[in-house]
């Protein structure tokens, strides 16, 4: 246990790590102030704390982190906060320091934290964890009770909304803002919120965007398709396929009418042309979209109950799906009727026995995805006669660090780098579709590649400084010291790069055919930087089979009346390979439409019984 003090701000101790475990029933979360909703029920939460006081005394608060739960003790002297102590977390080691400096930032406080204002760059999981914590305790210490602790009992709303990720909190928005009398409520199993949202750092692929035509970008949707079809081998549902291009530019404009930052387009492996849109400076895509996406649910009033686990689904003599069943966090139960459900659950990445049974080859794999992704909703679905599609294509993203499994954007390899191997020689094209390139880091010494580039690459994209943050990142001034930092021999590693710049300047890659459009940067300026990369479990591609109005469908195609789906949750758009940008795209587009299209079944319901 570790404590911080007011007193002890010089002396900080070190945070001693528990054991590595999930429980829905044993994570205690609250959102911070800026997550407080006006709720469909009869227990709300105030919306505001500055009129709040802390009460003396010492409380406790958990939060999730990256790793785990996060517990602390925050003790509250003349109603400000005077000592923190870290009791348990398990979250790695390069996480402490950002651990640190957001426990001295509670120090004398009297009102709650912020995620947007105290989070520590590089850390956005740990930093939510941690101030969730903190929150937790404060919240206990004003009084207030935390979603973890609150027992709902059976009631109604117009829309339920299974999952609190990106494509979750885009329904809930988009029907929120077609009618603002609709009862929202949205459902999280876990104490915070995000899921695989939080982790994503690539961007939202889009065609014929106004942002592309300011930068000059020439593009069409027909090549997105082409490109979309192309990377998942022609599996792909083309109707799928086509209702997600003919929509994204639409959502583009939407999320930046939410005020989203979108204005830096890059390119991933397997598109033609620069389609990534993302924040200035190429930052990572997950946090700003929740933080966006959070502060227009605060706007529209949508009601958000975090650690509520739903167990499935209510439905009518007819078929149509009428609501859920849902689990409080103490375990007891209530039902939730609604003339819509939205599940947007995410895939089944985390669950490795359902990954190994679908798809045998991919034992013993580490994960990138969060510890919800279970695939829960599928049992749901079927039971009342759902059917999926494609459950065994599931991906591997061919750069996650080799130690922590932490994913590296695809976007540094967009944006100039190269893979070599321990002999330090090139052995694919870095820009081709994710299977390739995972199956030519596999094919290598223990599966293992060097990510490489230098410091242009590294100033143009944002997100390259989380990694080293994390200390993720080998660095050196020269490629020869480089090559010592990583055991790789020097003569060759130089020869390497110096054989790809000569490339780079001619535009012509001979040796694996990555276009010019691909190499944009030769890798001459230091300091230059590696990171050792091997495949990991990415994106569950099959799932519940829907239609282009996000309808789940049966066996036969029918669809069930009252029930949408959207983002991983569902198969069929991204056939045997997904699209580094299109896993984005395809949460906040069809998370969107399943909004709208749950909107105006709501809205129609509401208007038949008005005219009864």
């Amino acid at each position: 246990m570790t404590t911080f003090s007011k007193f002890q701000r010089s002396t900080k101790q070190i945070i001693s790590f528990c054991a590595r475990s999930f429980s829905a029933l044993t994570v205690l979360f609250v959102l911070s102030s800026i997550m407080a909703m006006s709720s469909c029920s009869d227990d709300d939460t105030p919306t505001e704390t500055a009129d709040l006081v802390l009460n003396d005394g010492e409380w406790t608060g958990t939060g999730e982190g990256r790793s785990g739960s996060i517990i602390v003790k925050v003790l509250v002297r003349n109603h400000q906060v005077e000592q923190v102590t870290m009791v348990s977390q398990s979250e790695s080691v390069f996480a402490q320091d950002a651990i640190n400096s957001l426990v001295e930032k509670a120090l004398g406080r009297r009102d709650l934290m912020s995620v947007e204002v105290d989070g520590i760059s590089g850390a956005t999981l740990t930093s939510t964890g941690v101030i969730d914590a903190i929150n937790t305790a404060l919240q206990a210490a004003m009084g207030r009770t935390a979603d973890a602790d609150k027992n709902y009992t059976d009631g109604t709303c117009d829309i339920v909304v299974v999952g609190a990720g990106g494509a979750g909190l885009s329904a809930a928005v988009a029907a929120a803002e077609t009618d603002s009398v609709l009862k929202i409520v949205v459902l999280e199993k876990q104490g915070i919120l995000g899921g695989n949202t939080n982790y994503s750092t690539g961007g939202i692929n889009a065609a014929e965007t106004a942002i592309q035509q300011e930068l000059g970008i020439e593009d069409s949707k027909q090549l997105f398709y082409d490109d979309t079809m192309r990377g998942g081998k022609y599996e792909n549902i083309p109707s799928l396929v086509r209702n997600l291009v003919n929509n994204a530019s639409a959502t583009i404009s939407w999320l930046t009418g939410l005020g989203a930052d979108l204005t830096d387009v890059g390119l991933m492996g397997g598109s033609s042309v620069r389609r990534t849109h993302r924040p200035k400076g190429g930052s990572a895509i997950g946090p700003h979209l929740m933080k966006i996406l959070k502060a227009a649910c605060q706007k529209e009033n949508i009601e958000l109950r975090t650690s509520n686990r739903v167990t499935g689904l209510l439905s009518a003599a007819d078929g149509s799906v009428t609501g859920v069943r849902v689990q409080n966090a103490d375990g007891s139960s209530y039902k939730l009727a609604a003339q819509a459900v939205v599940i947007a659950t995410g895939g089944f990445g985390a669950n490795i026995p359902m990954v190994a049974q679908l798809q045998p080859s991919l034992s013993g794999f580490a994960t990138l995805n969060h510890p919800g992704a279970t695939g829960d909703a599928f049992a749901w679905v079927t039971n009342i006669g759902g059917a999926t599609v494609q459950m065994a294509n599931i991906q591997i993203h061919p750069t996650a660090e080799a130690n922590s499994h932490i994913l590296i954007t695809e976007a540094v390899r967009g944006n100039g780098a190269i893979l070599v191997n321990n002999k330090g020689q090139r052995f694919c094209n870095e820009m081709d579709t994710r299977d390739v390139v995972s199956a030519a880091i596999l094919a290598q010494t223990q599966g293992e590649a060097l990510l490489v580039f230098d410091q242009k690459v590294r100033k143009s994209l944002a997100s390259i400084e989380t990694y080293t943050s994390q200390h993720l990142l080998s660095e050196g001034n020269t490629i020869a010291a480089l090559a010592a930092a990583v055991s790789v021999p020097d003569e060759t590693l130089s020869q390497t790069i110096s054989r790809y710049n000569i490339q780079q300047k001619a535009g012509r890659d001979d040796d694996f055919g990555r276009s010019a459009t691909a190499m944009p940067v030769s890798l001459d300026t230091p300091p230059f930087y590696a990171v050792r990369v091997t495949p990991a479990i990415h994106h569950t591609m099959g799932g519940l089979s829907v239609n282009t109005q996000t309808q789940v469908l049966r066996a036969d195609g029918t669809p069930i009346v009252g029930l949408y789906a959207a983002g991983e949750v569902t198969g069929g758009l991204h056939g045997a390979n997904r699209l580094g940008g299109n896993g984005v795209a395809d949460i906040v587009v069809n998370g969107r439409l399943a909004g709208l299209a749950a909107a105006a079944l709501a809205t129609g319901a509401m208007a038949a019984k008005a005219a009864v």
